[in-house]
Protein backbone atom coordinates (compact mmCIF):
# COMPACT_ATOMS: atom_id res chain seq x y z
CA UNK A 1 0.00 0.00 0.00
CA UNK A 2 1.54 3.72 -1.17
CA UNK A 3 0.03 7.10 -0.34
CA UNK A 4 1.68 10.00 -0.95
CA UNK A 5 0.42 13.50 0.20
CA UNK A 6 1.71 16.95 0.18
CA UNK A 7 0.40 19.02 3.05
CA UNK A 8 2.60 22.67 2.09
CA UNK A 9 4.38 24.36 -0.44
CA UNK A 10 6.11 27.02 -1.14
CA UNK A 11 6.45 27.19 -4.93
CA UNK A 12 6.70 24.23 -6.66
CA UNK A 13 8.88 23.24 -3.44
CA UNK A 14 6.60 20.86 -1.32
CA UNK A 15 6.25 18.83 2.42
CA UNK A 16 4.25 16.09 2.99
CA UNK A 17 4.20 12.06 3.79
CA UNK A 18 5.16 9.23 2.08
CA UNK A 19 3.57 5.98 3.30
CA UNK A 20 4.32 2.39 2.23
CA UNK A 21 2.88 -0.15 3.85
CA UNK A 22 3.00 0.66 7.74
CA UNK A 23 6.07 3.44 7.15
CA UNK A 24 5.66 6.58 7.26
CA UNK A 25 8.49 9.15 5.00
CA UNK A 26 8.41 13.02 5.89
CA UNK A 27 9.08 14.40 2.03
CA UNK A 28 11.76 15.52 0.92
CA UNK A 29 13.28 12.99 2.41
CA UNK A 30 16.46 11.04 1.23
CA UNK A 31 17.24 7.14 2.13
CA UNK A 32 17.90 3.93 0.82
CA UNK A 33 15.39 4.78 -1.94
CA UNK A 34 16.10 0.51 -3.55
CA UNK A 35 14.67 -0.52 -0.17
CA UNK A 36 11.31 1.30 -0.57
CA UNK A 37 11.64 0.18 -4.38
CA UNK A 38 12.89 -2.97 -5.68
CA UNK A 39 12.52 -2.25 -8.95
CA UNK A 40 15.59 -0.09 -8.95
CA UNK A 41 17.22 -3.58 -8.15
CA UNK A 42 15.88 -5.55 -10.39
CA UNK A 43 15.74 -3.40 -13.60
CA UNK A 44 18.68 -2.74 -15.99
CA UNK A 45 20.84 0.03 -16.30
CA UNK A 46 19.33 2.27 -18.65
CA UNK A 47 21.75 4.65 -20.48
CA UNK A 48 19.41 7.59 -21.34
CA UNK A 49 19.85 11.19 -20.80
CA UNK A 50 17.68 13.97 -20.31
CA UNK A 51 19.00 15.59 -23.45
CA UNK A 52 19.05 12.22 -25.80
CA UNK A 53 17.41 12.29 -29.30
CA UNK A 54 14.30 12.27 -29.56
CA UNK A 55 13.76 9.53 -32.24
CA UNK A 56 16.01 7.26 -30.24
CA UNK A 57 14.27 7.70 -26.87
CA UNK A 58 11.34 7.14 -29.06
CA UNK A 59 12.34 3.63 -29.87
CA UNK A 60 14.55 2.43 -27.56
CA UNK A 61 13.60 4.09 -24.09
CA UNK A 62 11.21 1.64 -21.99
CA UNK A 63 9.32 1.62 -18.98
CA UNK A 64 8.16 -1.54 -16.65
CA UNK A 65 5.90 0.38 -15.04
CA UNK A 66 6.84 -0.57 -11.59
CA UNK A 67 7.79 2.26 -8.85
CA UNK A 68 9.56 4.95 -9.80
CA UNK A 69 8.20 4.72 -12.93
CA UNK A 70 10.64 6.12 -15.81
CA UNK A 71 9.93 9.25 -17.31
CA UNK A 72 11.61 11.09 -20.12
CA UNK A 73 10.59 14.66 -22.02
CA UNK A 74 10.50 12.39 -25.27
CA UNK A 75 8.20 9.60 -23.91
CA UNK A 76 5.00 9.89 -22.36
CA UNK A 77 4.00 7.84 -20.03
CA UNK A 78 0.32 6.97 -18.30
CA UNK A 79 0.41 8.37 -14.59
CA UNK A 80 -1.66 7.87 -11.44
CA UNK A 81 -2.59 9.96 -8.41
CA UNK A 82 0.51 9.12 -5.87
CA UNK A 83 2.86 7.56 -8.24
CA UNK A 84 6.52 7.84 -7.61
CA UNK A 85 8.63 8.86 -10.88
CA UNK A 86 12.28 8.63 -11.35
CA UNK A 87 14.32 10.90 -13.75
CA UNK A 88 17.05 9.00 -15.02
CA UNK A 89 20.47 10.91 -15.52
CA UNK A 90 19.63 14.43 -13.66
CA UNK A 91 22.22 15.16 -11.99
CA UNK A 92 23.76 15.84 -15.87
CA UNK A 93 21.58 18.57 -15.93
CA UNK A 94 22.89 20.43 -12.97
CA UNK A 95 25.46 22.24 -14.76
CA UNK A 96 23.05 22.93 -17.41
CA UNK A 97 20.43 25.26 -15.68
CA UNK A 98 18.78 26.22 -19.40
CA UNK A 99 18.07 22.97 -20.17
CA UNK A 100 17.36 22.05 -16.36
CA UNK A 101 14.23 24.54 -16.30
CA UNK A 102 13.37 23.59 -19.94
CA UNK A 103 12.99 19.87 -19.37
CA UNK A 104 11.55 20.40 -15.75
CA UNK A 105 8.57 22.51 -17.17
CA UNK A 106 7.82 20.08 -19.82
CA UNK A 107 7.47 17.28 -17.67
CA UNK A 108 5.79 18.98 -14.69
CA UNK A 109 3.04 20.50 -17.27
CA UNK A 110 2.37 17.08 -18.39
CA UNK A 111 2.51 14.69 -15.12
CA UNK A 112 -0.03 14.81 -12.30
CA UNK A 113 0.66 17.72 -9.92
CA UNK A 114 0.27 14.78 -6.94
CA UNK A 115 3.22 12.52 -8.62
CA UNK A 116 6.27 12.16 -6.33
CA UNK A 117 9.71 12.69 -7.87
CA UNK A 118 12.43 10.52 -6.99
CA UNK A 119 16.05 12.64 -8.35
CA UNK A 120 18.63 9.44 -8.34
CA UNK A 121 22.30 10.67 -7.40
CA UNK A 122 23.54 14.40 -7.58
CA UNK A 123 21.58 15.53 -4.13
CA UNK A 124 24.16 16.84 -1.68
CA UNK A 125 23.51 19.45 1.39
CA UNK A 126 24.64 22.40 -1.00
CA UNK A 127 22.38 21.29 -3.64
CA UNK A 128 19.50 19.98 -2.13
CA UNK A 129 17.79 23.23 -1.51
CA UNK A 130 17.55 24.00 -5.32
CA UNK A 131 16.53 20.54 -6.25
CA UNK A 132 13.90 20.63 -4.04
CA UNK A 133 12.50 24.33 -4.96
CA UNK A 134 12.19 22.42 -9.09
CA UNK A 135 9.88 19.84 -7.14
CA UNK A 136 11.90 17.07 -6.28
CA UNK A 137 10.81 14.80 -3.38
CA UNK A 138 13.08 12.13 -2.63
CA UNK A 139 16.41 11.74 -2.92
CA UNK A 140 19.38 9.20 -1.67
CA UNK A 141 22.90 9.19 -0.57
CA UNK A 142 24.58 7.88 -3.96
CA UNK A 143 26.67 11.31 -4.17
CA UNK A 144 27.25 12.30 -0.16
CA UNK A 145 28.45 8.51 -0.21
CA UNK A 146 31.21 9.44 -3.51
CA UNK A 147 32.17 12.31 -1.79
CA UNK A 148 32.93 10.23 1.68
CA UNK A 149 35.12 7.66 -0.84
CA UNK A 150 37.14 10.90 -2.14
CA UNK A 151 37.53 12.21 1.62
CA UNK A 152 35.56 14.89 0.78
CA UNK A 153 33.29 16.41 4.14
CA UNK A 154 29.96 17.82 3.22
CA UNK A 155 28.42 21.17 4.56
CA UNK A 156 25.30 23.32 2.91
CA UNK A 157 27.97 25.66 1.82
CA UNK A 158 30.10 22.98 -0.30
CA UNK A 159 32.27 19.94 0.74
CA UNK A 160 35.88 20.38 2.41
CA UNK A 161 38.66 18.25 3.04
CA UNK A 162 37.73 15.36 5.80
CA UNK A 163 40.62 16.89 7.95
CA UNK A 164 38.30 19.63 8.69
CA UNK A 165 36.32 16.83 10.50
CA UNK A 166 38.55 17.31 13.62
CA UNK A 167 37.69 21.34 14.02
CA UNK A 168 34.81 20.53 15.00
CA UNK A 169 32.83 22.17 12.81
CA UNK A 170 29.61 19.43 13.39
CA UNK A 171 28.60 17.41 16.19
CA UNK A 172 26.79 14.58 14.61
CA UNK A 173 26.87 10.98 15.79
CA UNK A 174 28.96 10.54 12.21
CA UNK A 175 31.63 13.12 13.54
CA UNK A 176 31.57 12.13 17.06
CA UNK A 177 32.77 8.56 15.59
CA UNK A 178 35.20 9.94 12.96
CA UNK A 179 32.44 8.41 10.35
CA UNK A 180 32.89 10.29 7.13
CA UNK A 181 30.10 8.36 5.10
CA UNK A 182 27.93 9.02 7.97
CA UNK A 183 28.69 12.39 8.71
CA UNK A 184 27.78 13.33 4.91
CA UNK A 185 24.60 11.18 4.95
CA UNK A 186 23.69 12.96 8.49
CA UNK A 187 24.43 16.25 6.75
CA UNK A 188 22.14 16.01 3.90
CA UNK A 189 19.47 14.78 5.98
CA UNK A 190 19.40 17.66 8.61
CA UNK A 191 19.35 19.65 5.49
CA UNK A 192 16.25 18.38 4.18
CA UNK A 193 14.88 18.40 7.59
CA UNK A 194 15.81 22.45 7.72
CA UNK A 195 13.95 22.41 4.42
CA UNK A 196 10.82 21.01 5.51
CA UNK A 197 10.76 23.42 8.72
CA UNK A 198 10.84 26.28 6.32
CA UNK A 199 8.39 25.23 3.72
CA UNK A 200 5.67 24.92 5.94
CA UNK A 201 7.14 28.34 7.99
CA UNK A 202 6.62 29.61 4.48
CA UNK A 203 10.30 30.95 4.69
CA UNK A 204 11.70 28.80 1.84
CA UNK A 205 12.52 31.04 -0.87
CA UNK A 206 14.56 33.17 1.87
CA UNK A 207 16.18 30.66 3.03
CA UNK A 208 17.33 29.32 -1.07
CA UNK A 209 18.34 32.75 -1.65
CA UNK A 210 21.07 32.41 0.93
CA UNK A 211 21.68 28.75 -0.23
CA UNK A 212 22.36 28.46 -3.51
CA UNK A 213 25.48 31.02 -3.38
CA UNK A 214 27.55 28.87 -3.19
CA UNK A 215 27.36 27.55 -7.30
CA UNK A 216 27.09 29.69 -9.91
CA UNK A 217 24.83 27.40 -11.31
CA UNK A 218 22.52 26.86 -8.53
CA UNK A 219 21.57 30.68 -8.95
CA UNK A 220 20.94 29.80 -12.27
CA UNK A 221 18.66 27.46 -11.86
CA UNK A 222 16.37 29.46 -9.71
CA UNK A 223 16.57 32.47 -11.78
CA UNK A 224 15.30 30.23 -14.86
CA UNK A 225 12.62 28.84 -12.73
CA UNK A 226 11.72 32.69 -11.95
CA UNK A 227 11.26 33.77 -15.26
CA UNK A 228 8.97 30.44 -15.47
CA UNK A 229 5.03 30.32 -16.11
CA UNK A 230 6.14 26.91 -13.52
CA UNK A 231 6.85 29.04 -11.18
CA UNK A 232 4.14 32.02 -11.21
CA UNK A 233 1.28 28.67 -11.78
CA UNK A 234 2.86 27.13 -7.99
CA UNK A 235 3.09 30.73 -6.36
CA UNK A 236 1.21 31.69 -3.59
CA UNK A 237 -0.73 35.25 -4.06
CA UNK A 238 0.07 35.60 0.11
CA UNK A 239 1.94 34.60 2.62
CA UNK A 240 1.48 35.30 6.68
CA UNK A 241 5.19 35.76 6.74
CA UNK A 242 6.62 39.06 6.07
CA UNK A 243 8.64 38.84 2.09
CA UNK A 244 11.55 39.53 3.07
CA UNK A 245 13.70 41.15 -0.06
CA UNK A 246 17.36 40.55 1.04
CA UNK A 247 18.74 39.69 -2.29
CA UNK A 248 19.03 41.07 -5.87
CA UNK A 249 17.40 37.82 -6.81
CA UNK A 250 14.37 39.42 -4.78
CA UNK A 251 13.17 41.73 -7.49
CA UNK A 252 12.31 38.35 -9.78
CA UNK A 253 10.67 36.72 -7.50
CA UNK A 254 6.94 35.62 -9.42
CA UNK A 255 5.02 37.87 -5.75
CA UNK A 256 6.82 41.02 -7.14
CA UNK A 257 6.28 40.35 -10.84
CA UNK A 258 2.58 38.87 -10.30
CA UNK A 259 2.18 42.80 -8.28
CA UNK A 260 3.57 44.86 -11.13
CA UNK A 261 1.79 42.89 -13.59
CA UNK A 262 -1.54 43.45 -11.95
CA UNK A 263 -0.95 47.71 -11.39
CA UNK A 264 -0.35 47.31 -14.85
CA UNK A 265 -2.81 45.06 -16.35
CA UNK A 266 -5.81 44.87 -13.51
CA UNK A 267 -5.37 48.21 -11.45
CA UNK A 268 -8.06 50.90 -11.76
CA UNK A 269 -7.13 54.17 -9.89
CA UNK A 270 -9.25 56.85 -8.53
CA UNK A 271 -10.83 59.75 -10.85
CA UNK A 272 -7.59 62.17 -10.33
CA UNK A 273 -5.41 64.54 -12.48
CA UNK A 274 -3.05 65.09 -10.21
CA UNK A 275 -0.66 62.44 -8.86
CA UNK A 276 2.27 63.01 -6.44
CA UNK A 277 4.94 60.27 -5.75
CA UNK A 278 6.17 59.76 -2.74
CA UNK A 279 9.32 57.97 -0.97
CA UNK A 280 8.30 54.88 0.50
CA UNK A 281 8.55 53.99 4.00
CA UNK A 282 10.28 51.02 6.95
CA UNK A 283 7.13 50.89 8.19
CA UNK A 284 4.25 48.96 6.99
CA UNK A 285 1.75 49.91 5.59
CA UNK A 286 3.10 53.02 4.49
CA UNK A 287 0.41 55.55 5.50
CA UNK A 288 1.54 54.52 9.61
CA UNK A 289 4.58 55.64 9.23
CA UNK A 290 5.42 59.47 11.00
CA UNK A 291 6.56 60.68 7.15
CA UNK A 292 3.84 59.47 5.58
CA UNK A 293 1.36 60.77 7.75
CA UNK A 294 2.93 64.09 7.45
CA UNK A 295 2.72 63.72 3.26
CA UNK A 296 -1.07 63.02 3.40
CA UNK A 297 -1.34 66.23 5.47
CA UNK A 298 0.10 68.21 3.08
CA UNK A 299 -1.53 66.80 0.22
CA UNK A 300 -4.67 66.82 2.05
CA UNK A 301 -6.56 64.43 -0.65
CA UNK A 302 -5.64 66.86 -3.26
CA UNK A 303 -3.42 64.70 -5.70
CA UNK A 304 -3.57 60.52 -5.92
CA UNK A 305 -0.05 59.39 -3.69
CA UNK A 306 1.79 57.31 -5.57
CA UNK A 307 5.17 55.29 -3.44
CA UNK A 308 8.27 54.23 -5.09
CA UNK A 309 9.70 51.84 -3.75
CA UNK A 310 12.10 48.59 -4.41
CA UNK A 311 11.29 45.75 -5.57
CA UNK A 312 7.99 46.36 -6.36
CA UNK A 313 8.56 49.38 -8.21
CA UNK A 314 5.05 51.61 -7.70
CA UNK A 315 2.31 51.05 -5.34
CA UNK A 316 -0.59 53.21 -5.30
CA UNK A 317 -1.94 54.59 -1.40
CA UNK A 318 -5.23 52.46 -2.24
CA UNK A 319 -3.42 49.33 -2.81
CA UNK A 320 -0.92 49.92 -0.26
CA UNK A 321 -2.88 46.89 2.00
CA UNK A 322 -2.22 44.55 -0.91
CA UNK A 323 0.12 41.64 -0.44
CA UNK A 324 3.37 41.73 -0.26
CA UNK A 325 3.30 45.70 -0.31
CA UNK A 326 2.28 46.04 2.93
CA UNK A 327 3.94 43.10 3.89
CA UNK A 328 8.08 43.50 3.04
CA UNK A 329 11.18 44.30 4.27
CA UNK A 330 14.18 45.25 2.41
CA UNK A 331 17.61 46.57 3.55
CA UNK A 332 17.86 50.15 3.55
CA UNK A 333 21.41 51.46 1.81
CA UNK A 334 20.45 54.71 -0.09
CA UNK A 335 22.04 52.70 -2.75
CA UNK A 336 19.94 51.23 -5.57
CA UNK A 337 21.59 48.86 -8.04
CA UNK A 338 20.81 49.26 -11.62
CA UNK A 339 18.07 46.83 -12.15
CA UNK A 340 16.79 47.71 -9.07
CA UNK A 341 16.64 51.37 -11.06
CA UNK A 342 15.47 49.81 -14.03
CA UNK A 343 12.55 48.25 -12.37
CA UNK A 344 11.28 51.06 -10.67
CA UNK A 345 11.36 53.33 -13.88
CA UNK A 346 10.10 50.74 -16.26
CA UNK A 347 7.42 50.00 -13.82
CA UNK A 348 6.60 53.68 -13.46
CA UNK A 349 6.96 54.75 -16.94
CA UNK A 350 4.14 52.33 -18.29
CA UNK A 351 1.91 52.88 -15.32
CA UNK A 352 2.28 57.01 -16.55
CA UNK A 353 1.58 55.90 -20.01
CA UNK A 354 -1.64 53.91 -19.43
CA UNK A 355 -3.11 56.35 -16.98
CA UNK A 356 -2.56 59.97 -18.16
CA UNK A 357 -2.30 62.56 -15.50
CA UNK A 358 -3.03 66.55 -15.52
CA UNK A 359 0.07 67.19 -13.38
CA UNK A 360 2.58 64.45 -12.01
CA UNK A 361 4.72 65.92 -8.97
CA UNK A 362 7.74 64.38 -7.88
CA UNK A 363 7.86 64.53 -3.85
CA UNK A 364 11.52 62.98 -3.85
CA UNK A 365 14.90 63.51 -3.53
CA UNK A 366 18.30 61.52 -4.37
CA UNK A 367 18.57 58.49 -6.44
CA UNK A 368 14.24 58.10 -6.17
CA UNK A 369 14.03 61.44 -7.94
CA UNK A 370 16.70 60.62 -10.46
CA UNK A 371 14.32 57.41 -11.21
CA UNK A 372 10.92 59.42 -11.22
CA UNK A 373 12.87 61.68 -13.73
CA UNK A 374 13.90 58.89 -16.02
CA UNK A 375 10.44 56.95 -16.40
CA UNK A 376 8.80 60.61 -16.67
CA UNK A 377 11.23 61.38 -20.19
CA UNK A 378 10.24 57.77 -21.13
CA UNK A 379 6.50 58.44 -20.46
CA UNK A 380 6.60 62.15 -21.72
CA UNK A 381 5.33 63.51 -19.07
CA UNK A 382 6.42 66.91 -17.55
CA UNK A 383 7.82 66.49 -13.57
CA UNK A 384 7.56 68.82 -11.36
CA UNK A 385 9.55 68.88 -7.90
CA UNK A 386 8.72 69.84 -4.43
CA UNK A 387 11.94 68.62 -3.01
CA UNK A 388 14.44 71.28 -2.30
CA UNK A 389 15.13 69.85 0.95
CA UNK A 390 14.40 66.31 2.68
CA UNK A 391 10.77 65.27 1.79
CA UNK A 392 10.05 65.61 5.41
CA UNK A 393 11.24 69.16 6.20
CA UNK A 394 8.96 71.44 7.23
CA UNK A 395 9.87 73.98 4.06
CA UNK A 396 9.19 70.57 1.50
CA UNK A 397 6.12 69.78 3.23
CA UNK A 398 4.99 73.42 2.74
CA UNK A 399 6.05 73.41 -0.91
CA UNK A 400 4.37 70.46 -1.51
CA UNK A 401 1.27 71.98 0.24
CA UNK A 402 0.91 75.14 -2.02
CA UNK A 403 1.91 73.41 -4.98
CA UNK A 404 -1.51 71.54 -4.76
CA UNK A 405 -3.41 74.80 -3.82
CA UNK A 406 -7.00 74.80 -5.71
CA UNK A 407 -6.93 71.46 -6.36
CA UNK A 408 -9.95 69.41 -6.04
CA UNK A 409 -10.43 66.91 -3.64
CA UNK A 410 -9.77 63.47 -5.12
CA UNK A 411 -12.62 60.54 -4.03
CA UNK A 412 -11.37 57.98 -2.00
CA UNK A 413 -11.43 54.97 -3.88
CA UNK A 414 -9.61 52.48 -1.54
CA UNK A 415 -12.27 49.12 -2.13
CA UNK A 416 -12.34 50.02 -5.93
CA UNK A 417 -8.64 49.75 -6.38
CA UNK A 418 -8.42 46.56 -4.36
CA UNK A 419 -11.05 44.76 -5.64
CA UNK A 420 -9.58 45.73 -9.48
CA UNK A 421 -5.84 43.97 -7.75
CA UNK A 422 -7.25 41.48 -6.21
CA UNK A 423 -10.09 40.18 -8.56
CA UNK A 424 -9.32 41.51 -12.11
CA UNK A 425 -12.91 43.21 -11.44
CA UNK A 426 -14.69 47.01 -12.00
CA UNK A 427 -16.51 47.34 -8.89
CA UNK A 428 -19.01 49.85 -9.42
CA UNK A 429 -21.56 49.55 -6.40
CA UNK A 430 -22.95 52.94 -5.15
CA UNK A 431 -23.68 53.32 -1.29
CA UNK A 432 -20.28 51.25 -0.41
CA UNK A 433 -18.73 52.29 3.20
CA UNK A 434 -15.74 51.65 5.01
CA UNK A 435 -15.56 51.20 8.40
CA UNK A 436 -13.21 50.72 11.24
CA UNK A 437 -9.39 51.47 10.54
CA UNK A 438 -6.77 49.00 10.47
CA UNK A 439 -5.89 46.20 10.78
CA UNK A 440 -9.91 46.06 11.59
CA UNK A 441 -11.73 47.03 8.43
CA UNK A 442 -14.73 46.12 7.14
CA UNK A 443 -17.11 47.06 3.76
CA UNK A 444 -20.94 47.48 4.75
CA UNK A 445 -23.76 48.16 2.44
CA UNK A 446 -26.48 49.55 5.07
CA UNK A 447 -26.90 46.60 7.04
CA UNK A 448 -24.89 44.02 4.99
CA UNK A 449 -21.13 43.04 5.49
CA UNK A 450 -19.65 43.00 2.27
CA UNK A 451 -16.17 42.55 2.44
CA UNK A 452 -13.90 42.22 5.85
CA UNK A 453 -9.93 42.88 5.97
CA UNK A 454 -7.32 39.57 6.14
CA UNK A 455 -4.54 42.16 7.51
CA UNK A 456 -2.05 39.30 7.33
CA UNK A 457 -2.05 39.08 4.08
CA UNK A 458 -4.28 42.33 3.09
CA UNK A 459 -7.00 40.22 1.18
CA UNK A 460 -10.29 40.97 1.24
CA UNK A 461 -12.79 38.31 2.21
CA UNK A 462 -16.00 38.67 0.02
CA UNK A 463 -19.27 37.17 1.87
CA UNK A 464 -21.90 35.70 -0.20
CA UNK A 465 -23.44 39.29 -0.59
CA UNK A 466 -20.04 40.60 -2.24
CA UNK A 467 -19.36 37.52 -4.36
CA UNK A 468 -22.73 38.77 -5.90
CA UNK A 469 -21.35 42.11 -6.71
CA UNK A 470 -18.28 40.25 -7.99
CA UNK A 471 -20.12 38.56 -10.60
CA UNK A 472 -17.03 37.14 -12.64
CA UNK A 473 -13.21 35.29 -12.46
CA UNK A 474 -12.13 33.26 -9.43
CA UNK A 475 -15.02 30.56 -9.23
CA UNK A 476 -14.71 26.67 -8.35
CA UNK A 477 -17.16 24.18 -9.09
CA UNK A 478 -17.48 21.03 -7.27
CA UNK A 479 -19.55 17.81 -7.73
CA UNK A 480 -22.94 17.56 -6.62
CA UNK A 481 -22.45 17.49 -2.58
CA UNK A 482 -22.63 20.22 0.26
CA UNK A 483 -18.85 20.55 1.62
CA UNK A 484 -19.24 19.32 5.48
CA UNK A 485 -15.47 21.16 5.79
CA UNK A 486 -12.36 21.29 3.32
CA UNK A 487 -12.86 20.47 -0.19
CA UNK A 488 -10.57 17.77 -1.76
CA UNK A 489 -9.38 17.54 -4.99
CA UNK A 490 -11.04 14.75 -5.87
CA UNK A 491 -14.45 17.04 -5.64
CA UNK A 492 -13.44 20.04 -7.87
CA UNK A 493 -14.39 19.63 -11.59
CA UNK A 494 -13.98 22.97 -12.82
CA UNK A 495 -12.19 26.26 -12.02
CA UNK A 496 -11.09 29.87 -12.75
CA UNK A 497 -7.70 29.50 -14.73
CA UNK A 498 -6.81 32.81 -12.50
CA UNK A 499 -6.78 31.25 -9.33
CA UNK A 500 -3.38 30.64 -6.77
CA UNK A 501 -2.91 29.51 -3.61
CA UNK A 502 -4.00 31.99 -0.91
CA UNK A 503 -7.02 33.26 -3.45
CA UNK A 504 -10.21 33.95 -1.49
CA UNK A 505 -12.81 32.09 -3.97
CA UNK A 506 -16.35 31.41 -4.48
CA UNK A 507 -17.34 27.75 -4.68
CA UNK A 508 -20.46 26.70 -6.46
CA UNK A 509 -22.35 23.69 -6.81
CA UNK A 510 -25.66 22.05 -8.06
CA UNK A 511 -27.07 22.26 -4.23
CA UNK A 512 -24.52 24.48 -1.99
CA UNK A 513 -22.11 27.30 -2.11
CA UNK A 514 -19.22 28.37 -0.33
CA UNK A 515 -16.95 30.88 0.40
CA UNK A 516 -13.08 29.88 1.17
CA UNK A 517 -9.39 30.33 0.30
CA UNK A 518 -7.59 28.34 -2.43
CA UNK A 519 -4.82 25.80 -1.60
CA UNK A 520 -4.35 24.91 -4.86
CA UNK A 521 -3.84 26.75 -7.77
CA UNK A 522 -6.54 25.47 -10.54
CA UNK A 523 -4.28 23.33 -12.08
CA UNK A 524 -3.33 21.45 -9.31
CA UNK A 525 -6.95 21.18 -8.27
CA UNK A 526 -7.92 19.46 -11.69
CA UNK A 527 -5.24 17.36 -12.64
CA UNK A 528 -5.22 16.42 -8.83
CA UNK A 529 -6.51 13.49 -6.64
CA UNK A 530 -5.08 13.52 -3.11
CA UNK A 531 -4.88 17.04 -1.18
CA UNK A 532 -7.26 19.79 -0.08
CA UNK A 533 -8.16 22.51 -2.79
CA UNK A 534 -10.39 24.71 -0.71
CA UNK A 535 -10.43 25.70 2.83
CA UNK A 536 -14.04 26.47 3.51
CA UNK A 537 -15.01 29.36 5.62
CA UNK A 538 -18.74 29.40 4.95
CA UNK A 539 -21.49 27.19 3.31
CA UNK A 540 -24.77 28.18 2.02
CA UNK A 541 -27.22 24.91 1.38
CA UNK A 542 -28.86 25.96 -1.81
CA UNK A 543 -32.27 24.41 -3.33
CA UNK A 544 -33.88 24.14 0.01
Amino acid sequence: MRTCEFTARDGTGRAGRLRIDDTEYLLPWAGDVPSLFPALTERKLDAFFPSDDPEFVKKFFTSDGKQPIQIHIHHPEELTSGDVVITPNWHTLIQQPRDFTRHLQILKERIPPDTCWYFPGGALPENVAILVHAGFDIFDFTDVDLKAVQGRFCLPDGDYPETVMAEGLCQCPGCKAGDLREHNRYALKQELALIRTRIRAGTFREFLEGRVRTRPPYVSIMRHLDRSALMEKHTPVTRSTPFIASSGDSIHRPEVKRFAERLLSRYIPPLADVAVLLPCSARKPYSLSQSHHKFTQAISRRAHELILTSPLGLVPRDVELVYPAAHYDVPVTGYWDHEERFQIADTLAKYLMKHQYRRVIAHLDGDALLIATEAADQAGVTLESTCSTHPTDPAALRQLSEALTGEKKVKNHLLRGMVSMQFGYDLRVPGLEVKGSYPEVIVKKGRQQIFSLEPSTGMLRPTFDGWNMIDTGYRVYIDNFVPQGDILAPGVVEADPAVREGDEILVIGENAMATGRAVMSADEMIRSHRGVAVRVRKVKKLNG
